[in-house]
């Protein structure tokens, strides 16, 4: 469905008004066989659904701005694929760091605009095969998050600043900003971010979804714009865990061009044993140094403890506290790595157009400051162009290793016997500010554990602090991807709390 540009702004207060799932539901479907068959046809329907939400939502009215770039005739091809794989025609919006055959893979730069690789990443071949339809590019924190200390998630050059659909002048987290505001938004079915550190787990927190970083080499990197070797990895943002886990299997495989995926230890399907999963006797550590030293996220954790534990729980408190060497090898390993990755992958893009190195990339944000460094600078560029020791490099990783392996989750949870770790993963969202950057407040959460190991990290949605979404974080050990995704679907079903609806208007206290 194409509205013209005076019809869209009317209907945005009638979409605004109506949940995602309820769109579309009187118009005519094909008769379905069973239940998955049912959903199929249901997402079939909502895909103009989808596009007039985002005309409505994102390119008018409030003008969330998530979506970059979306395929208007992405019904017709829901349609084709809806016998095809487990995806069976559901649309699926990608991170603008993904190459997609359709349109250029920014990563928000606009040394990047003409990045027209004419190539779908691995994941995304995945994604088609079976059966999704990607319905568009999502804007994301320029070069995910890395290019400064000081800069605000959820803006690029290249798609301005995306707004959180819950409050319009909070911030969306980042890097995977559009894609968390997307879904929220009910601008798809699901989405695909990237995580180096935070960046699948934060936005997906506070913008209420389930959003779930997999242990690194379960799904492909393969033309995704890089950071880390070590630490990278594609995972699904959606508004359930079941949802989260159909799309992980959807993307999920091995890849001759991404060594690491060839060692990983995958199941064949994320969704089997969801419905069924049960917590009852499963002994779980509690991280109560990460509950930081808000009082009402500390309200909001006790209610998700008491859900954990009515469902059969055992609950184990942890103290934990990250070594300060942690954060000393940390950042060094990531700009060692940026430097490299970036290098190898701008030297190999088949776009004529646009950088071939790291040094490219600095040299042209200098030149084109007015447009690419008006709110925050490149000082971790700069520094990773001088960050070239290997053996300084190599020292670091092996300390992060073992402070996040051995000495770190695998200890926790042998140490304790539990088979999970808690803890929230992150605060309600804070308001933007593009003069001052991002305001990550009150130590809350441990997801560095989980990213910097390669571990896997599922966030789901515990409820909301004056409309604001805050998620609960679970941790597992290395390739236990399937189990902590099980672990999720059953807290998923014994949460009390309410969960807001989107407000699509700048935050204001309950009843004003």
């Amino acid at each position: 469905m194409n509205l013209s540009p005076l019809a869209r702004p009317a209907l945005a207060l009638l979409l605004v008004s109506a949940a995602p799932a309820a769109l579309g539901q009187n118009a005519a479907a094909p008769p379905a066989e069973n239940a998955q068959d049912r959903a199929a046809m249901n997402e079939l329907l909502m895909t103009d659904e989808y596009i007039l939400r985002i005309q409505a939502l994102d390119d008018n009215g409030p003008r969330i701005n998530a979506v970059i770039e979306y395929d208007p005739a992405a019904s017709v091809k829901a349609r084709q694929q809806l016998a095809t794989g487990p995806l069976r025609g559901r649309t699926v919006l990608v991170k603008d760091n993904i190459e997609t055959a359709q349109w250029p893979t920014t990563a928000g730069s606009l040394a990047l605009k003409a990045n027209a690789t004419g190539r779908d990443a691995p994941l995304i071949a995945l994604l088609r095969a079976n059966g999704g339809v990607v319905l568009g590019k999502t804007n994301l924190s320029e070069w995910a998050n890395i290019r400064s200390n000081n800069s605000t998630s959820g803006w690029s050059a290249v798609g301005g600043l995306t707004r959180n659909p819950y409050a319009t002048d909070r911030n969306t987290c980042g890097s995977s900003s559009g894609s968390g505001a997307a879904i929220a938004a009910g601008f798809a079915w699901g989405a695909i971010g990237t995580e180096t550190n935070g960046s699948i787990t934060c936005p997906a927190s506070i913008n209420g979804l389930v959003g779930f970083k997999p242990s690194v080499g379960i799904v492909s990197r393969t033309h995704v714009v890089p950071i880390s070797s070590t630490q990278d990895t594609a995972g699904p943002m959606t508004r359930t865990v079941l949802d989260a886990a159909l799309l992980l299997t959807a993307i999920a495989g091995p890849d001759a061009a991404d060594p690491v995926t060839n060692e990983a230890a995958r199941v064949a399907d994320y969704t089997q044993g969801l419905e069924a999963a049960s917590l009852r006797g499963v002994r779980i550590g509690v991280l109560r140094n990460a509950v930081g030293s808000r009082a009402d996220v500390t309200a909001l954790f006790d209610a998700a403890l008491a859900d954990l534990t009515r469902a059969g729980a055992v609950l184990v408190d942890i103290e934990y506290a990250a070594p300060g060497d942690l954060w000393g090898a940390s950042l060094p390993v990531l700009l060692y790595e940026l430097r490299v990755e970036m290098d190898k992958y701008l030297g190999a893009r088949p776009a004529a157009e646009g950088p071939r190195s790291l040094a490219d990339v600095v040299a042209f944000n200098r030149a084109n400051a007015d447009d690419e460094m008006r709110w925050f600078g490149q000082e971790l560029f700069e520094q990773a162009l001088e960050t070239t020791d290997a053996d300084a490099y190599a020292k670091n990783l092996a300390t992060l290793r073992r402070l996040t392996r051995a000495e770190g989750i695998d200890k926790l949870l042998g140490d304790d016997d539990v088979t999970f770790l808690v803890a929230p993963t992150a605060g309600p969202a804070w308001t933007t500010d593009l003069v001052n950057g991002d305001n990550f407040g009150g130590g809350i959460g441990a997801g560095y554990l989980a990213a910097i190991a390669g571990y896997p990290h599922l966030t789901v949605p515990m409820g909301a602090i004056e409309g604001l979404p805050v998620g609960l974080s679970i941790m597992g050990g290395q390739w236990q991807d399937h189990a902590v995704l099980k672990a999720g679907a059953a807290y998923e079903k014994a949460r009390t709390a309410k969960l807001p609806a989107p407000t699509f208007r700048p935050w204001r206290p309950a009843g004003e």
